[in-house]
């Protein structure tokens, strides 16, 4: 079945003529272009609709300009290609636009046919390996409370205002992006946080949007599938803060490449930490642990300071409310207004399959959550144990067709940070489950600590052997599903809730 969701595009677009495109951007063209107006952009036949700029983009295995004639069949009015796509394009039946490398410009092109940059809304965008997609929540949350109408765009889910939609990718590709911002604008959203993945920058997916400030989390090992080495990859995450892509930046020192980042910076930047001994402008320090929230009191370069909390438990989750209130100092609102704002209550977010509790007020504690790093699985387990007066039970399996490198160390940390761990199945794509769980328990094998092990596919079974083998006082930790609401098994997105999962376990257990 399918599980994709669909693109959010303006709803009352405003035509822009082909010629000017053409002439802003200094377009080669072949065919008649008189009097034809866009009104949308797309690189995909199955999203176009009449009216759209279709864009036939060079793939591994075949170029997208040999489906312009079905692009054009279904209503699209020109076509913007490569040269080799130009002759592939040539009897689409509509004017051809060539340009030597049309991906790079996407962004740029996307901006134009959709204004986005006319009266743009405050834009906050946040990278790093683990915490952005929790920073954007937090960020959209206190904006929120601020009186803003928000937008956000994150790995699980986009937001317009009251309307919500399951994402595609972390970042979407920049014809979706700008179309995005566009429907944005229409619905009078006033300040939007953006998730930005490496994968976005180097695929040029947030290309010509321009960000108030940008903020930084951590890097970790993962995403070693698509680039060479670490190196590479912070490479990747660095030109986020260059000043075509943010006017200002926050630095988290908390990780080593915090300060290569502010070393790299090509812009004003601040920093902060959660580590009392690390030097920096802003320092968040807990004040309060609950099974419900973590207080914090984050403290300024001047000897400003806000106290406040989040309604999650965990450090780290503190380390992210305090960039996010950072930022926002950044961005040009005043601390005590925030203070102000977050009253006694402190943040006001939900952030689905993010150290999500399931379970009910009986039982063993449920926790449900999207981290799938080694580096995600030893905050998180730290979390759960402090408030788990019985045994500490993590259940996880790893992506298939995913950066093979990171599993045995994953399985590691999870070993030593639990009691009983069960290894599944999460994602196998198109790898074998067996082979992938065979590497996981290799890893496990390693740590120090020997915690009681089961291996259990599928992952329907696993949480209720966990379940089964969980008594009053101890708590599961599932780690990797968090929000999605489907499991990808050889190319096809098989609906399934992680959530829906554990909450009947729990239920066919009698708690």
């Amino acid at each position: 079945m399918s599980r994709i969701p669909p693109v959010l595009r303006p709803e009352h677009p405003a035509p822009r003529p082909l010629s000017g495109l053409i002439d802003a951007f200094s377009l080669e063209h072949h065919g008649e272009i008189e009097g034809i107006e866009l009104t949308g952009i797309t690189l995909s036949t199955g999203d176009l609709r009449p009216g759209d700029l279709f864009v036939g983009l060079k793939g591994a295995h075949r170029h997208g300009a040999e489906f312009a004639g079905d692009a054009v069949a279904a209503g699209a009015v020109a076509v913007l290609t490569d040269a080799a796509g130009a002759t592939l394009a040539a009897g689409a039946g509509a004017p051809v636009l060539v340009i030597n490398d049309p991906r790079s410009a996407l962004g740029e092109i996307a901006a134009w046919v959709y204004r986005t940059r006319e009266e743009p809304a405050l834009m906050v965008g946040v990278t790093g390996t683990n915490g952005k997609t929790s920073t954007a929540y937090l960020l959209e949350g206190i904006l929120k409370q601020l009186g803003h109408v928000t937008g956000l765009s994150s790995t699980a889910e986009r937001h317009i205002g009251d309307l919500t939609v399951v994402s595609r990718l972390t970042t979407p590709e920049a014809t979706e992006m700008h179309a995005l911002l566009a429907r944005m604008r229409e619905a009078g959203v006033t300040a939007i946080a953006v998730e930005v993945s490496a994968q976005a920058l180097s695929r040029h997916r947030v290309d010509g949007l321009l960000f108030d400030v940008v903020g930084f989390t951590n890097l970790t090992h993962d995403h070693l599938d698509d680039y060479a080495d670490m190196s590479e990859y912070f490479a990747a995450k660095v030109p986020l803060f260059f000043a075509d892509r943010g006017k200002r930046g926050v630095v988290s020192l908390d990780s080593p490449y915090g300060a290569r980042v502010v070393d790299a910076a090509r812009i004003p930047v601040v920093t902060i930490t959660s580590h009392a001994d690390v030097d920096a402008d802003w320092h968040v320090a807990i004040t309060d642990e609950h099974p419900a929230y973590t207080g914090f009191r984050l403290t300024g370069p001047e000897g400003q300071s806000i106290e406040s909390r989040v309604p999650l438990i965990g450090g780290h989750m503190a380390a992210n409310a305090g960039l996010a209130i950072v930022m926002l100092v950044e961005a040009g609102i005043a601390l005590h207004d925030i203070a102000a704002a977050l009253g006694d209550t402190g943040i006001t977010a939900y952030l689905p399959g993010r150290t999500e509790r399931v379970s009910g007020d009986r039982g063993p504690s449920v926790y449900v959550d999207f981290g799938h790093s080694a580096d995600a699985f030893e905050h998180t387990l730290a979390a759960v144990r402090r408030f788990t007066p019985g045994r500490t039970i993590m259940v996880f399996g790893a992506d298939g067709d995913r950066d093979a490198t990171k599993r045995h160390e994953m399985a590691r940390v999870a070993a030593e940070g639990c009691d009983v761990l069960v290894i599944t199945d999460h994602h196998p794509r198109f790898e074998d489950p067996a082979s992938i769980r065979a590497t996981l328990l290799e890893g496990a094998a390693l740590a120090s600590n020997k915690p009681e092990i089961h291996e259990v596919s599928p992952p329907e079974q696993a949480i209720r052997v966990a379940v089964g083998l969980a008594r009053e006082g101890d708590s599961i930790l599932w780690a990797g599903p968090g929000h999605q609401d489907y499991r990808d098994i050889r190319g096809v997105r098989t609906e399934y809730s992680a959530r829906d999962e554990a909450r009947a376990a729990l239920r066919e257990a009698g708690w």
